[in-house]
């Protein structure tokens, strides 16, 4: 050391010092070398501009030995996850063709379709390699397998023809396609082979094509096609042709909007309007209303462009016959479409198409037999019989709907007497009098009815046949003994063929009957009749009778009236002077009207004290009578007789009632007025307190105006 010139000292001074570690404790966070690696990685993959660095090789052992170790990773990689993963057999390929070995890259692929054939990217990369290369044996091989491997994948029967045709081998394209035609392919394979031949302007090899195409798939498409085919090589025949066939070939299916629309283009743009609109209407009558919409459109663009004011008037027809057919489809129960439907079609004066849509409608029956459901129902087979008569003047026809209406209907269960009757009227029309007698006798024999009996005898009565009219009555009365209606008509027949005797035969045998729909009708009607013929007595006993069953004050009010006026003439007499003695004399018939209101006003009092209302209304009735005998009696009388029922007239007093609800809870009060007769006073003294209290304050309230004043 000292033949260096340095001590011990200054040699101290340069060494560093000892670090002591204080804390010996591994620390919190541990970092491996794997950690550092990944960060390292990941860094190079954020890193934009981060470059892998150039591997230089400068002899052939060094390609040799780079090859070696970038084929080891490779097959590592595909033993690995080659089943799994083809894109490692693609990048494994593509490396040896960059290095330029294709049978190593052959094998690599290969080996990539034993472990799946059926990847079609596999096979496009596998031929463009090939092809890349020029080597076209190759090429043709692999498309060859592939296409016979996989028959079915458009793509790869595309590339093969492709590859053909840029090679110049127009033949073995063809052939190509033949191959591929076998498979029957979809439209574009079709469409591709045809473009094909046009493309080498073989025409008739084209169309040999195309009627392969429409045999193997006949469809709309194909035969458009093929008459787009021959439009183009301008042949208007062929094409209408192709239109022809197609209609006849694929039948009603086959028959779709898009067809027609496409058939009635080409007539319209070869001049032929009249075919176009032909072709239009067909198809609007033979699609599903719910198919054409676009078809309708169509047609009306054409109308206003080709037709004249006919036609548009036919189109907006046909429009509102298109949403009726919507509407009925949607809903076939819904009988007033049906009506506007059928009424639409009666417009257009077509029979055939108004019978049709008349058949439609009455197929359509009630969801059930119940009278409410066939009500709407049944007015169409009403309508179509009438317009069968009248409009199309087919009165046989008329007969078969009346005929299929009747035997439609459930006459067990409900019937409609109006069908019945208008299936007579029109026998009557046609002079048959037997058939229409023959009709409503079935009516009265299977579902007798009011209506039915009405109008059979109606007939009979416009027939002059008195003799069935009253065998009608009597089967009339038979079946319904309490219609109140049929006896009074029954009557008047009698009364009118001058038959009084049968006449009140007839209302003593209602009168007598124990069940009437309306009684009250036919005593009024007894006692109108009896007073036609001037019979007070029977009258005045008529209303005795009727007074034995009900005590009514209208009653009462009918017969003093009747009491009180002078019996008309009978009909066919002059009316007689008014007898001054006798019962039609003012006086008696002013006294025993009077003694009818004094009954009644008893009868009420004793047998109804609570009905006052009506008691009150025989009074003021009684009153005014009384008041208008003034000039034909005495004015003393009149006046004595008006004080008498003054003393009877009850006094009109406010009282309060509570008010309850359903269940009986009071719930408040409420006024009302009643009446207080004067037999009631004796038997109400308060009332007389509360009288003079009315008195006192009104006393009271004039002198306080005395007093201000």
């Amino acid at each position: 050391m000292a033949e260096f010139g340095a001590s011990a000292k200054s040699m101290a001074k340069h060494l560093p010092k000892a670090t002591k570690v204080k804390n010996k404790h591994p620390a919190d966070r541990q970092i491996t070398a794997e950690q550092l690696l990944r960060e390292s990685k990941e860094i190079q993959l954020e890193d934009e501009n981060f470059k892998a660095p150039k591997t230089i090789i400068n002899d052939p052992e060094e390609l040799a030995e780079y090859r070696l170790k970038k084929r080891k990773e490779f097959e590592d990689m595909a033993r690995r996850v080659g089943r799994f993963n083809l894109t490692i057999w693609v990048k494994y390929a593509t490396w040896e063709e960059q290095q330029k070995d294709f049978r190593r890259a052959r094998s690599v692929w290969e080996r990539g379709l034993e472990v799946n054939y059926r990847n079609v990217t596999f096979w496009l990369k596998y031929a463009e390699m090939e092809m890349r290369h020029r080597f076209v044996n190759h090429a043709r091989n692999v498309w060859d397998r592939s296409v016979s491997l996989l028959p079915r994948v458009d793509q790869l029967w595309y590339k093969y023809v492709h590859m053909e045709e840029m090679l110049g081998n127009v033949a073995g394209a063809r052939q190509v396609f033949e191959r591929w035609m076998a498979f029957e392919p979809d439209h574009q394979g079709w469409q591709a082979y045809i473009k094909f031949e046009m493309r080498y302007e073989e025409v008739e090899r084209a169309r040999a094509i195309f009627e392969r195409y429409i045999q193997i798939l006949p469809s709309t498409k194909a035969w458009v096609r093929y008459a787009k085919f021959e439009m183009v090589n301008s042949d208007v025949g062929l094409a209408r042709s192709c239109y022809e066939r197609a209609v006849e070939e694929l039948g009603e299916d086959g028959q779709t909007e898009e067809f027609f629309i496409k058939f009635a283009e080409f007539e319209e743009k070869v001049k032929e309007t009249e075919r176009a609109r032909a072709i239009y209407k067909y198809a609007l009558d033979h699609i599903p209303k719910g198919q054409a919409e676009s078809l309708y459109q169509r047609f009306v663009s054409f109308e206003k462009q080709h037709g004249d004011r006919e036609g548009i008037e036919e189109v907006v027809v046909s429009k509102r016959r298109f949403q009726y057919e919507e509407e009925v489809q949607r809903n076939p129960l819904n009988y007033d479409t049906w009506f506007d439907y059928v009424k639409l079609e009666e417009s257009g004066g077509d029979a055939e198409k108004v019978r049709e849509v008349y058949e439609r409608a009455v197929s359509n029956l009630p969801p059930a037999m119940e009278k409410r459901y066939w009500q709407r129902y049944i007015y169409l087979w009403i309508r179509y019989a009438l317009y069968e008569e009248l409009d199309a003047e087919e009165l046989e026809r008329a007969r078969e709907v009346y005929r299929a209406c009747l035997k439609l209907i459930p006459h067990q269960l409900f019937t409609f007497s109006k069908v019945w009757v208008l299936a007579a009227k029109l026998e009557v029309r046609s002079k048959r009098l037997d058939a229409a007698r023959k009709i409503l006798g079935m009516a009265l024999g299977l579902a007798p009815k009011d209506k039915t009996f009405k109008s059979y005898i109606e007939l009979e009565m416009q027939m002059g046949n008195i003799d069935r009219c009253r065998k009608l009555y009597e089967r009339y009365l038979e079946w319904n003994a309490s219609n109140v209606h049929a006896w009074t008509k029954f009557s008047e027949l009698e009364l009118a063929l001058g038959e009084t005797q049968r006449a009140r035969g007839i209302y003593e045998l209602a009168i007598a009957q124990p069940v009437l729909d309306m009684p009250e009708a036919l005593w009024k009607a007894y006692i109108d009749f009896e007073i036609g013929q001037g019979e007070r007595t029977r009258t005045r006993l008529l209303y005795e009778r009727l007074l034995d069953r009900t005590k009514h004050v209208k009653v009462w009010l009918s017969f003093a009236r009747f009491e009180a006026e002078p019996l008309p003439a009978p009909e066919g007499e002059e009316a007689a002077a008014p007898a001054e003695e006798g019962d039609e004399a003012p006086g008696a018939r002013a006294a025993a009207a009077r003694d009818v209101y004094s009954r009644a006003y008893k009868s009420l009092r004793e047998s109804a004290p609570d009905a006052k209302e009506e008691a009150v209304l025989l009074l003021d009735a009684w009153k005014a009578f009384e008041g208008g005998l003034a000039g034909a009696l005495p004015e003393a009388e009149v006046a004595a007789c008006l004080e008498v029922v003054a003393k009877k007239m009850p006094k009109r007093v406010k009282r309060k009632r509570p008010v309850r609800t359903d269940d009986g809870m009071e719930v408040g009060q409420e006024e009302y007025y009643d009446y207080i007769f004067p037999e009631e006073a004796g038997a109400a003294p308060h009332l007389k307190l509360l009288e003079l209290a009315y008195k006192h304050k009104r006393q009271k309230m004039a002198e306080d105006d005395e007093g201000d004043g």
